[in-house]
């Protein structure tokens, strides 16, 4: 048990939940550096190919999926129970601290930092109705206490306190709560196509370990419109300008909306946001087999590969007959031949062209298992060859159709742009953007919030006369005004108020009362106020 109590202890202090959090920032630094699978899983699988030295060591450390690592998610559970534990006490010591009142008058209120004494005019009851009146019209609570008045002021301040480490719990919890029922996918929907919230519909697709596929918004959206613009001046030539996408909504109601969606300007439906990732082109084509059926018509996804959009992709036809057909090749927005090959010059698509090769071979039996649509499996396919031997490569322009040897057409119909979506459901984010409000709003309550205590005595001296003091202590290092508030609570007393002052903070008085045993000024306001007690 002592010992617990003693790993309990260290867990819940401060400097431990400090070092948690500081850890936290390092462990996710891999996260940033290296490729996520979740994000993008072709992005790993290349970087595991380029290192192959650690590769496995990385894979077996989890660092290609951090934020879903059993060491990440210690270090942040562990981060959570330290602030809670951190937090809760304190808010205890808060609580009780609001039901007590202001700390009785001090029995030496000469030796405060700032101070103020004089004779009054007005009865003892005056003087003190006066200094507890303006007190509370400056929003001190205050304790009168028979010939006293004790106010304090800045509770405020240790609430920002509380309310900064709070936030902090805030956002794990969110970030929890996106975690484990959160989900996001990415599918790419061509011009004119449709996209339905369905499991069936992603290319890719992620969820907490909570998500039910109940849980996904039933919408669809189609795209009508995608719109691309390019720089076409010499200065930044080809940078984008505008992308954008014109859609329809159908949601689960059956209304409808129209709507744009630009790049950091996401569409949210039934609360699920959809951000535009990505977009490209997607050739128009139509393949007739040597029977004379069409065996395909449609657009078919190119994939860039620079910023030119120089555009990779395959066209299959499984359905030809006598034999499956296969086209692999490149699709240029705007098309040159040079020393380096064929290649795009533009992103746009001012001479489009496609540069394909072609695989035939055996039809092949449908087996259920899933294959990459931007992909080619050439086993049991071989290149296609012309009479003489020459292997089948062609360049084929919008509006032109090639024969092939085989009795096979190739037509390139048109070109349309398919746009990347990510559709993402975060049921935790506002908890996330509330916190980080919250922080800064503690933040700034800690930082400009002046913790202050005054007094106001009244009492008789040795020649009958009403004596006035009246004292004041920060709570905060480097507070400022501490002496004007004495002067002016001396003030409101019946005591004059000082023409002038020397220009130091503390003491300013009005009639410094002198002391015979120490006059000297303790050196922090806790010292001080241990002194004037």
């Amino acid at each position: 048990m002592r010992f617990l109590r003693l790993f309990w202890v260290q867990l819940t202090s401060m400097r431990t939940a400090l070092l948690l959090l500081f850890t936290l920032a390092v462990v996710a630094i891999p996260g940033s550096l290296l490729p996520q699978r979740p994000v993008a899983p072709i992005r790993v699988s290349d970087w595991k190919a380029a290192n192959p030295a650690v590769a496995d060591l990385y894979e077996r450390l989890g660092l290609f999926d951090v934020y879903h690592s059993p060491w990440f998610a210690a270090v942040y559970l562990l981060l959570m129970i330290s602030l809670i534990g951190c937090i809760v006490p304190r808010i205890g010591v808060y609580v009780r601290a609001l039901s007590t009142p202001p700390p009785r008058t001090p029995r030496h209120l000469h030796r405060l930092p700032a101070q103020a004494s004089g004779t009054t005019a007005l009865s003892a009851d005056e003087a003190l109705d006066a200094g507890e009146a303006l007190l509370r019209s400056k929003r001190f609570r205050v304790r009168r206490d028979g010939e006293s008045v004790a106010a304090e002021r800045g509770y405020l301040r240790e609430f920002g306190n509380i309310l900064f480490h709070l936030s902090f719990v805030i956002m794990l919890v969110g970030l929890g709560w996106n975690s484990l029922w959160g989900y996001k996918g990415e599918v790419i929907t061509v011009e004119g196509q449709a996209f339905s919230n369905n499991l069936t519909q992603y290319d890719d697709f992620t969820a907490g370990a909570a998500f039910k596929p109940a849980d996904l918004a039933p919408f669809t959206v189609w795209i009508d419109r995608f719109t691309a613009k390019f720089e076409t001046g010499e200065v930044q030539r080809g940078a984008a300008r505008v992308f954008s996408a014109d859609v329809r909504v159908a949601h689960a109601d059956g209304s409808p909306e129209t709507a744009t969606i630009e790049v950091n300007e996401p569409l949210v439906v039934d609360g699920t946001q959809i951000h535009l990732v990505g977009h490209g082109y997607a050739p128009v084509v139509t393949v007739t087999d040597p029977t004379g059926q069409v065996a395909f018509s449609g657009p078919v996804v190119f994939l860039p590969q620079d910023g030119n959009f120089t555009s990779m992709g395959v066209v299959k036809v499984p359905d030809a007959r006598p034999q499956y057909l296969g086209f692999e090749g490149f699709f240029l927005p705007t098309a040159v031949v040079d020393d380096q090959g064929p290649r795009s010059v533009f992103p746009d698509a001012l001479q489009p062209e496609m540069f394909l090769t072609v695989w035939a071979g055996e039809p092949r039996t449908e087996t259920g298992l899933p294959e990459s649509v931007y992909s080619l499996n050439k086993t049991g396919l071989t290149q296609m060859r012309t009479p003489d031997g020459t292997l089948v490569t062609f360049k084929i322009a919008p509006g032109q159709i090639v024969d092939l040897p085989d009795g096979s057409k190739l037509s390139f119909d048109d070109w349309r742009r398919w746009t990347k979506l990510q559709v993402s459901y975060e049921p935790g984010l506002w908890l996330v953007i509330a916190s980080v409000l919250l922080a800064v709003a503690g933040v700034s309550a800690s930082l400009y919030i002046r913790p202050r205590r005054l007094w106001l005595r009244v009492r008789p001296d040795a020649d009958g006369a009403l004596r006035v003091e009246a004292g004041g202590l920060d709570r905060a290092e480097s507070a400022t005004g501490l002496a004007d508030d004495v002067d002016e609570l001396a003030a409101a007393a019946g005591v004059p108020h000082p023409d002038a002052r020397d220009g130091v903070e503390g003491p300013g008085v009005a009639e410094v009362a002198a002391t015979d045993d120490d006059d000297s000024t303790p050196a922090s306001p806790a010292a001080a106020q241990e002194v004037a007690r």
